[in-house]
C-alpha cells in the first residue's frame, strides 16, 4: 500500500509540474522526486497491529505482521528541503479515508492569542471516498474578546457517473494511456526507499480496534503540529 498507492500520491503532490501532456513526462517528474526521497530507516517508521489480529482466520501466532504503518519522507529537493511527508494507514481504523493534508506555516505574529498560538491553516484533498477541496483556517469567534476559532471551508464533487479507478485503468491500458502506470525505474527507485525497512520481525507495537494507531508510540511520532484525523 505504502510502496505504491500512498508513495503515488506523494509524488504527484511534491514533483515539478511537467513539461508536457505524455505519461513519460509525467512519470520523468516523478522519477526525479524518488531519487531525492531518503532511504528509510526504523526511526521513519512506527509498525502497529491491532488488538485481536491474532485471531483472525489464516494468521499465524505470534505473527509480527503490520496492519498498522506510519511513516515519515524526506525529500531533498530545492522546494521540499527540511519539510517532512507523513503518511499513515492500517486496518481497523475509525474511519476509511484517503486524503492528503498540507499544513502552512504559522504566520510570525498571531492575531487571537499570542500566548496560545492558533492551529495552522491547511488545505485538505480529499481522494476517497468522496472527492474533495477543504480550507481550513482561523476566523474571529463571535463575541467581543479577540478569539480565534477553527473553520474549515469544502467544495465537494458531486458529479456523477465518473468511471470506476480500475475500470479506469484498463480502459487507459487498452487505449495506450499510460499516465496513470509506473515504469520500470520509478519502481526500482521507490523500492530503494522502502527496502531497508519491509521484512521487520520486531513485535509492532499494539492498538485497539477502531483508533488511530498506537498512542504510545504515535505520541511523539508525526507532523510538528499533530495528525489532523479525518471524520
Amino acid at each position: 500500500m505504502i510502496e505504491n498507492h500512498l508513495l503515488n500520491i506523494l509524488l504527484l503532490l511534491a514533483m515539478e509540474p511537467p513539461v508536457g501532456r505524455s505519461a513519460d513526462d509525467l512519470i520523468d517528474e516523478k522519477v526525479q522526486v524518488l531519487r531525492a526521497i531518503r532511504t528509510l530507516t526504523k526511526d521513519d517508521v512506527v509498525r502497529g497491529q491491532f488488538t485481536g489480529y491474532l485471531a483472525e482466520p489464516g494468521v499465524k501466532p505470534n505473527s509480527p505482521v503490520e496492519t498498522f504503518a506510519a511513516v515519515r519522507f524526506m525529500v531533498d529537493t530545492w522546494r521540499w528541503q527540511d519539510v517532512p511527508f507523513f503518511i499513515r494507514t492500517g486496518k481497523n481504523m475509525p474511519v476509511h479515508v484517503t486524503e492528503v493534508i498540507v499544513r502552512l506555516k504559522r504566520p510570525p505574529l498571531d492575531v487571537f492569542d499570542p500566548i496560545k498560538p492558533s492551529d495552522a491553516n491547511y488545505v485538505r484533498f480529499r481522494i476517497d471516498p468522496q472527492v474533495a477541496i477543504s480550507i481550513g483556517a482561523q476566523r474571529k469567534a463571535p463575541g467581543d474578546d479577540m478569539v480565534g476559532e477553527q473553520v474549515e471551508l469544502t467544495a465537494l464533487d458531486d458529479s456523477k457517473g465518473d468511471m470506476p479507478p480500475y475500470e479506469r485503468l484498463i480502459g487507459d491500458a487498452m487505449n495506450g494511456n499510460g499516465q496513470l502506470f509506473t515504469r520500470q525505474d520509478a519502481s526500482e527507485l521507490a523500492w530503494r526507499i522502502v527496502g531497508p525497512v519491509l521484512g521487520d520481525t520486531t513485535p509492532p507495537h499494539m492498538y485497539e480496534p477502531k483508533t488511530w494507531g498506537p498512542a504510545d508510540a504515535m505520541a511523539s511520532f508525526g507532523p510538528p503540529n499533530g495528525w489532523i484525523n479525518p471524520s
